[in-house]
């Protein structure tokens, strides 16, 4: 990994141009809590809107689910969540810290070297109590996943959808681990979000659908700009299977930290199906009416962290390059991922030119998400775009006053032309879908 792009200098960025801010920073922060910024927010939605736009929007065989993060503790008594969804924990004896003791190489803290208690089990859900007093029975759980929210309403959804088998159902939305040990900024948190799809196929069909759904989901990182040469898939080993699963295979990206998941794709067979069936004592089969045949489908899961990938296009993104002998630092985002797509600068602030960029600001609003910005110098007005990823910027100059024409200076290749305002919706729109941001071509186009 570049020095350029190690993790202290992507959290700078983050904080600086509004894309991470520390948790309750003002009280001194919460450990492993984020709050996203200006900045962090769109780029957060946009990614999120591009996952749904790929798995859901463009698919007739996939519907969107939005399920409620408290649900039945028997739904995790269940899923196995209950019993096995446990961490091996040990204590230092000395400073009383905390750690994974699947993490730890020796058996000495890794803080203080101090003494470490036999490892015990924790498990990693966090504990509530529903209505107004605390008592046995009341207990229930912050899910730890989205993707039991499916399971349980798979008959809603064929009922609903009248759609037939393969099926797909897709869900954005928060999940909650208590975690015994987190870092790496937004790469392990106790607060994260997910997107998840339970696929169902026809037993006998699954091998296929697997490795159908592993190929789609390498492809959209490559696609958004992620570059190959930092993804890799990494198929797991029979020993290292969940309980859950008959096979999986992680899309790996190269963090700053190394290889680590980005997203799991897992064949987790007729497990989940078969254990509500049990649990809840309602028939979860389906009919499949052209064959004649019942049966419980298998089940094919891609499942991502959003706050994850943020973080990995982020990082995937950034550059440093000298421009006319100066430092530039750049995020070369996907359009489509951009918080802001384009900047209107008028060359000065100035009683002439501010009316006419407040009108081109008011023109482009509707159709693109655009910053206005007045202040400081036209360079380092570029420069703080240019480090949030805008693709374009439109620049109001003297010459605008008479011609009616624009500036739109390309984040990129740093190249300008010069468009009569009219014209600009069309052209920046063209631009924005253009073949230059498909998949690794955008950092191609730099490397020469």
């Amino acid at each position: 990994m570049p020095a350029d792009r190690d993790m202290e200098r992507i959290v700078s960025l983050c904080k600086r141009r509004g894309f991470v801010f520390p948790s309750s920073e003002i009280y001194g922060g919460l450990a492993s809590c984020w709050d996203y910024g200006p900045m962090g927010a769109e780029l957060k939605r946009n990614v999120k809107n591009a996952w749904w736009k790929a798995m859901v929007q463009e698919r007739a065989d996939v519907v969107g689910l939005d399920t409620s993060i408290m649900m039945h503790p028997e739904v995790w008594v269940a899923s196995g969540h209950v019993q096995g969804f446990t961490d091996p924990l040990v204590e230092c004896r000395a400073c009383h810290l905390r750690w994974r003791a699947d993490e730890i190489k020796s058996q000495r803290c890794p803080s203080c070297g101090g003494e470490l208690t036999e490892p015990r089990m924790f498990n990693l859900m966090f504990k509530t109590s529903m209505g107004p007093v605390e008592e046995e029975g009341s207990t229930i759980y912050l899910r730890p996943e989205t993707a039991q929210g499916i399971f349980v309403n798979f008959e809603n959804v064929v009922t609903t959808s009248r759609k037939k088998i393969p099926l797909g159902i897709a869900q954005i939305g928060k999940s909650f681990r208590n975690e015994i040990t987190t870092g790496n900024f937004l790469f392990r948190t106790r607060e994260f979000e997910q997107f998840e799809l339970e696929y169902f196929v026809k037993p006998g069909t699954d091998g296929e659908w697997l490795d159908y759904w592993v190929k789609e989901r390498f492809d959209w990182y490559v696609k958004l700009g992620m570059r190959k040469e930092n993804l890799r898939l990494r198929e797991h080993d029979k020993d290292e299977l969940a309980h859950y699963a008959r096979a999986c295979y992680d899309i790996d990206y190269l963090f700053p930290m190394g290889w680590s998941e980005l997203e799991g794709i897992a064949n987790r067979g007729d497990f989940d199906l078969v254990q509500h069936a049990r649990q809840s004592g309602r028939d979860l089969s389906y009919y499949d009416a052209e064959a004649g045949e019942k049966y419980v489908p298998y089940v094919i899961e891609p499942s991502g962290g959003v706050d994850r990938s943020v973080l990995a296009f982020l990082i995937d993104a950034y550059d440093e390059e000298e421009v006319e002998g100066e430092k530039r630092t750049v995020v070369h985002l996907h359009p489509s991922l951009a918080p802001i797509k384009v900047a209107v600068l008028p060359l000065s602030r100035n009683e002439r030119l501010t009316p006419l960029a407040r009108e081109v600001h008011k023109q482009l609003s509707p159709g693109f998400m655009t910053d206005y910005d007045d202040s400081q110098s036209i360079g380092r007005r570029y420069r703080r775009q240019d480090e949030i990823g805008t693709p374009f910027c439109v620049t109001i100059d003297f010459e605008s006053l008479e011609d009616k024409q624009v500036t739109i200076r390309d984040r990129d290749s740093l190249a300008q032309i010069r468009v009569p305002i009219e014209e600009l919706p069309k052209t920046l729109e063209a631009k924005l879908k253009g073949e230059a941001f498909d998949a690794s071509s955008l950092w191609a186009a730099r490397e020469k």
